[in-house]
């Protein structure tokens, strides 16, 4: 993932939702997908990114 392109969370969140409900996976699968959608190996590495960037970057 570009550290210039912040993740889009309603896109992540919106995808995890269909694929949970719709495509039958677990939460952990659908989050998942919807990371490596954004261009991250997983959800947590997603998190992780997400953390990092409000702790040190700052979110206004």
């Amino acid at each position: 993932m570009s550290a210039s392109r912040i993740p889009d969370i309603e896109a992540f969140e919106e995808r995890a939702a269909i694929a949970e409900y719709d495509g039958g996976l677990n939460r952990k699968q659908a989050e998942d997908l919807a990371a490596r959608a954004q261009g991250f190996v997983s959800a947590d590495k997603y998190w992780e990114w997400l953390a990092d960037y409000v702790v040190n970057r700052g979110l206004s």
